[in-house]
């Protein structure tokens, strides 16, 4: 058996639907309201979770707060077969809250409540410190305090675990943080965040690219929407395109991609088997719509 550790947050996503996306200081009347189970780490636990092999185990590790979403949460990745021992509940917190804007073309706007997700802490790694040792990846996001996302990297590298950091939302990261990363996966917005580089096509991407791999970090991908993705490892990159399909709600595609992407990774494919594998279920998502529920499951990659 294989562990893969996810690190990261858990939100309540309020989404509404809109023919376009409100311009500042518009308002317009939505067509649609739903609550979908979101955050990024959860996500990504969950395409992990749906899209593993038989002999892989997922685990999850996340600040809940002492509210109903919690409970629902859990019981939904219960049912996914994700192992929650390090899901802890925050006493007088909310869980996390993101409201998302989508509109006819699938495009979104995301803003986030961090709630109980700000008090992940390497105090919950510490006492987690066995799934470290036992996991063979960690995947992990920004959307938790960048102190607790350094103590998850410095205890995923003290146990050799290879550290998969996909830096969304964008943010301004120091070198050390970026030093202890094995495999980063921005998409254009987070590339052009984190190394100044405006990516637009294979040549901005490969310099975006070289810059990460200034900082010590080996494998490189940068996600490119329905352009696909650019692959980069130890300074040679290519483009792998993505399957063409027509795109509803782009909500956790990128979580999909890197939940996929571990997974893949981890049965022993070489990283540009794995963006293939990974472009094939977050193009699934796409067409899909919410968070979590637009996430497939293995079989349905075959269909």
């Amino acid at each position: 058996m294989s562990t893969l550790l996810v690190v990261g947050s858990a939100n309540a996503d309020h989404v509404l639907t809109f023919d376009d996306l409100p311009q500042a200081g518009e308002t317009l009347i939505s067509q649609q309201y739903r609550l979908e189970l979101g955050g990024k780490g959860a996500n990504q636990a969950v395409a992990a979770a749906r899209l593993r092999n038989a002999k892989q185990t997922i685990s999850f590790i996340s600040a809940l707060g002492d509210d109903s979403n919690a409970a629902m949460m859990r019981n939904s990745w219960a049912a996914d077969g994700i192992e929650l021992e390090g899901c802890y509940q925050i006493a007088d917190q909310s869980t996390g809250t993101a409201m998302i804007f989508v509109n006819q073309q699938g495009e979104n706007s995301i803003g986030v409540v961090p709630g109980a997700n700000a008090y992940l802490s390497a105090v919950h790694f510490q006492q987690q410190q066995a799934k470290f040792a036992q996991a063979s990846y960690m995947l992990i996001q920004l959307e938790t305090s960048l102190e607790s996302v350094k103590a998850a990297l410095q205890l995923a590298r003290q146990h050799q675990c290879i550290s998969l950091l996909n830096p969304a939302p964008a943010a301004m990261l120091s070198k050390e943080i970026l030093s202890l990363v094995d495999i980063i996966t921005p998409n254009e917005t987070e590339a052009y965040a984190l190394t100044g580089v405006e990516v637009s096509d294979q040549l901005s991407a490969s310099k975006a690219a070289d810059y990460f791999h200034r900082q010590g970090i080996n494998k490189v991908v940068i996600t490119l929407g329905s352009k696909g993705a650019y692959v980069s490892e130890q300074g040679k990159g290519q483009l792998i395109p993505a399957p063409i399909v027509n795109a509803i709600d782009t909500v956790a595609a990128g979580d999909t991609f890197n939940g996929a992407l571990m997974v893949a990774l981890d049965e022993g494919k070489s990283l540009q088997e794995a963006v293939i594998f990974a472009n094939k279920a977050s193009s699934i998502a796409v067409t899909r719509h919410g968070a979590q529920s637009s996430i497939p499951y293995r079989d349905q990659l075959n269909n």
